[in-house]
Order: C-alpha cells, then sequence, then structure tokens
C-alpha cells in the first residue's frame, strides 16, 4: 500500500508560478510511475504529466507543455510539479498518482492504470 499526499496549492495570479509537492510513504514509489491530474469543477479529471522511472520517459499534456515540469527526488519519496506561467485555466485540484504496472511511458495519461491516488491539493489562479 502505497501512501500519497500532496501539498503546494495555493492562490497565485496569472502569470505565476507554484510547485506542488506529492510525499510517498513507501520508497518503492521510486520504481512507481508517478503522474499528475487535475479536476476543474464540472469537468472530468484530465492528465497533466507523468513521469516513469524505467528509460525515465516523461510526458506532459499539451495543454500544459513548455510551462509545467515534473521532478523526483527518490531519496526523499517525492515527486514535484513545477508550474510556470499559470493562467486561470489551470485552475483545479490537483491529484498525484502512482502507478506499479510496466507499460510504454506514453500510455500512462490513462487514469485507470493508477493504482493510488492523493487526496488533491487546490490551485487557484486568478485573472
Amino acid at each position: 500500500q502505497v501512501q500519497l499526499v500532496e501539498s503546494g496549492g495555493g492562490l497565485v495570479q496569472a502569470g505565476g508560478s507554484l510547485t506542488l509537492s506529492c510525499a510517498a510513504s513507501t520508497s518503492v514509489f521510486s520504481t512507481y510511475t508517478a503522474g499528475w491530474f487535475r479536476q476543474a469543477p464540472g469537468k472530468e479529471r484530465e492528465f497533466v504529466g507523468s513521469y516513469t522511472p524505467i528509460g525515465g520517459s516523461i510526458y506532459y499534456a499539451d495543454s500544459v507543455k513548455g510551462r509545467f515540469t515534473i521532478s523526483r527526488d527518490n531519496a526523499k519519496n517525492t515527486v514535484y510539479l513545477q508550474m510556470r506561467g499559470l493562467k486561470p485555466d489551470d485552475t483545479a485540484v490537483y491529484y498525484c498518482a502512482a502507478s506499479s504496472r510496466a507499460a510504454p511511458g506514453s500510455y500512462f495519461s490513462r487514469p485507470f492504470l493508477y493504482d493510488y491516488w492523493g487526496q488533491g491539493t487546490q490551485v487557484t489562479v486568478s485573472s
């Protein structure tokens, strides 16, 4: 069982930056694919990005490419989502997730591949 705890959300003005953290309860997390998703009110959960340790594959949704960066610190069992150039459309609850499954890195935009989810952290971008 892996527990994930997100932090770092908050209120920021458009154009600003935030860095979200996702801390895992176990070091086995370093072998799992870590994903970030978001869900805005009235909308479906949306893929943001993923980091697959095997091969070091990183993928981003087109909507965040060039603005968001995923990184991980295995010594701290933590994955980060650095967000720059934030827009009001980025307002959502952000979730991190972990998957123990073996699959090509490009597959991990699919929520059903993830075994564990955090509770989410709110990001609000004001215009």
